[in-house]
């Protein structure tokens, strides 16, 4: 049994070694390696079947880090599928141009790479070679007949080099004839993600092309989406445009209510010579609107307030009259219980601990502390789904404690569930803005989830998570990535389809974006 456990160990060392060479483009190691591998099927069925517990092979490593030597070996010599795809539908020339590595996709074009195969997502080579700026390669994809107008989940390549402002991509694709007015199923057009990216040569070039200024998504025109930016030029040039300056969105707000609510005071300049006078704002000029909505605000915010208090409230009050009544004498024996648990938890013998704890949570069920505690020494033990049902419960007693949401976030981040993680963090960080051990966890959490796509440096860990969860996984493949356009999807989504949301909770966009850009850019270990 040791030996078979041993030989596994130094297979999947090899697996992983292989891998890595791919992605370094040491050559003679990856060779050296692959016959290694080899049992008898052949190196080059051997070579296919070597992949990572996100179904990506030699192939797809060599294309994202630009190995285009490696890439050679592969395609030329052992005859790999040029068009195999890892689980997410990516093919080697998508991770090839997401990272902007053109010669290596060109190559891979040259030896029959199909790039307008979508991944899960609908995105293509066109898409990111449109999102980063990569004009040779995305004027080399469009000689080779590729539609323009291929959509994604996340739009249109148009639409993707607009919400990255990358000027000369709109330029190229524009010239090429695509569509100024293509949607999105959330309606959202590349005129739209211009002006959430706050690109005005983006926007300006979109106009000349045709595009369509009245327009809405979320509840908003692109001029709400001007106005909650507060730029001036932009404003002025959707106005030149034909914007209509009293359209107004969901909650009956004009653009220049959306300005005034978030208190910019140039962009109500520019808007009030336009603005049909709302009568229920008494003082129409420029400093009577921006006093107005901001007190209007200010009272949505104390309503929002007291009626979270309120519910609060009512729901502990729920809870307290479902919880049984604990006796002084089973408080006791919790106490002693828990006192056992946490010299057991000190000297790191977490399954006494556990042990303990459960005594202590079968004497008295309502002390959220118990759950939390034990909750850890599941995390200690590898344990995520125990750790996340203690956390959950201890939630359930305490939902304004912001330690109850930090540990709900570090099961959630133990299970890879890095999205579900960073929002039980921030829900923490809401309730306590000042802790930093949860504002730097809800960071981590969205940068674990963008170092697996960005670098795929963490080949090793795909290995040990799939042992410790059960799952052939290393991370969520729907976490948060800022280098791809999946990131200004989630952007696009913050900025335009949530607009409502965003204003009725008097959240800035620009702070949100820059709290998201906070998150994902940061590069601390």
């Amino acid at each position: 049994m040791a030996s078979d456990a041993s030989d596994a160990l130094a297979v999947r060392e090899k697996v992983q070694n292989f891998l890595n060479a791919a992605r370094t483009g040491n050559l003679d190691l990856l060779k050296k390696l692959a016959q290694q591998l080899d049992d008898g099927k052949g190196l080059a069925q051997t070579v296919a079947d070597v992949k990572d517990a996100n179904k990506r092979g030699a192939l797809h490593f060599a294309a994202r880090e630009g190995q285009t030597e490696v890439c050679k070996y592969l395609v030329e010599e052992l005859k790999m599928d040029v068009n195999t795809k890892d689980e997410d539908g990516e093919t080697p020339l998508t991770h090839a141009a997401r990272q902007g590595h053109t010669a290596t996709a060109k190559y891979l074009v040259n030896c029959g790479a199909d790039p307008s195969i979508p991944s899960e997502l609908g995105t293509t080579a066109l898409h990111h070679s449109a999102g980063i700026g990569d004009i040779e390669l995305l004027k080399f994809l469009l000689t080779k007949g590729v539609n323009v107008d291929l959509q994604s989940d996340a739009g249109s390549p148009l639409i993707w080099a607009a919400g990255h402002a990358q000027q000369d991509s709109v330029k190229v694709l524009l010239e090429h004839n695509a569509n100024p007015n293509a949607k999105t199923e959330d309606d959202i057009t590349p005129l739209l993600s211009a002006v959430a990216a706050g690109s005005l040569t983006c926007l300006e070039l979109l106009i000349k092309a045709g595009a369509t200024v009245n327009v809405t998504a979320g509840g908003a025109t692109p001029l709400h989406i001007a106005a909650d930016g507060g730029n001036p030029e932009i404003i002025k040039c959707l106005l030149q445009a034909g914007a209509d300056p009293n359209a107004i969105d969901e909650d009956g707000w004009k653009p220049i209510q959306v300005a005034a609510a978030r208190g910019n005071k140039v962009a109500v300049e520019v808007l009030f010579p336009v603005t049909s006078a709302v009568a229920s704002i008494p003082d129409w000029s420029i400093d009577g609107i921006l006093q107005h909505m901001q007190h209007e605000t200010g009272t949505k915010e104390d309503e929002n307030k007291v009626s979270k208090e309120s519910n609060k409230v009512k729901d502990n009050a729920s809870s307290k009259q479902d919880m049984p009544e604990v006796t002084a004498e089973a408080k006791k024996k919790a106490a002693e219980a828990k006192a056992r648990a946490d010299d057991a938890f000190r000297r790191q013998d977490f399954m006494s601990a556990i042990d303990a704890y459960t005594q202590a949570i079968d004497f008295d069920p309502t002390d959220a502390t118990l759950l939390s505690n034990r909750s850890l020494c599941w995390i200690r033990l590898g344990q995520a789904e125990h750790a996340l049902a203690d956390a959950k419960a201890c939630k359930a007693l305490r939902p304004d404690w912001p330690k109850a949401c930090y540990r709900e976030g570090a099961a959630l981040r133990l299970l890879q569930k890095f999205e579900d993680a960073a929002n039980a963090f921030y829900e923490g960080v809401m309730l306590n803005p000042e802790n930093m051990e949860l504002v730097t966890a809800f960071r981590e959490a969205v940068e674990a989830g963008r170092k697996f796509h960005e670098n795929m440096h963490d080949i090793q860990s795909s290995y040990v998570t799939s042992l410790t969860t059960g799952k052939a996984r290393a991370v969520q493949q729907d976490s948060i990535e800022p280098s791809d356009t999946r990131n200004s999807k989630l952007q696009m989504k913050f900025s335009v389809t949530s607009f409502r949301y965003i204003k009725s909770h008097d959240i800035k966009f620009s702070t949100l974006l820059s709290a998201l850009a906070l998150a994902t850019n940061t590069n601390e270990e």
